[in-house]
């Protein structure tokens, strides 16, 4: 009988950097830095961009990363497309945000049902999920600020 030998490949895995920004702030500390933060890149956008952003321990910005773009009312979102780099980041909290088209930032129910799936993998993962930011024309609505991250 003869044997065949299969071959398993082997993977590398590590974080590139793209571009390199500019954020004055030392840390985030609420919402409303996200919001600073956040607008520029995603305000006059037409379509659905979701940002996961990585903090240390002491909620320094360690990096960013666009998980998903998607249509004008949608952006597809898995909680292992947001955690992946996370990881890679060695981040041991992050913030996520996404922008609103239409300029409401009112959340919808499924920016509510992928709030929750988000917080249950990274309480799993040991990550802390600081908050959830949709940014609209006119202000931001934040997950953490109204109590849905208890």
């Amino acid at each position: 009988m003869q044997h065949r030998t299969t071959y398993i490949p082997r993977f590398r895995i590590s974080l590139v950097r793209e571009t390199r920004g500019t954020y004055t702030e030392q840390k985030l500390s609420s919402s409303a830095d996200a919001d600073r933060l956040l607008r520029p890149m995603l305000q006059d956008l037409d379509r659905e961009h979701f940002i996961v952003i990585g903090l240390d321990a002491k909620n320094a910005v360690i990096g960013m990363n666009t998980v998903s773009i998607g249509s004008l009312t949608l952006a597809i979102v898995h909680p292992r497309e947001v955690c992946k780099p996370l990881i890679l980041m060695n981040a041991a909290g992050f913030i996520c945000a996404h922008n609103h088209p239409s300029g409401d930032h009112t959340p919808s129910s499924e920016d509510r049902q992928l709030t929750t799936r988000l917080k249950q993998a990274a309480d799993i993962l040991g990550i802390r999920m600081l908050d959830h930011v949709i940014i609209g024309e006119s202000g931001h609505y934040s997950f953490a600020d109204n109590g849905c991250l208890s």
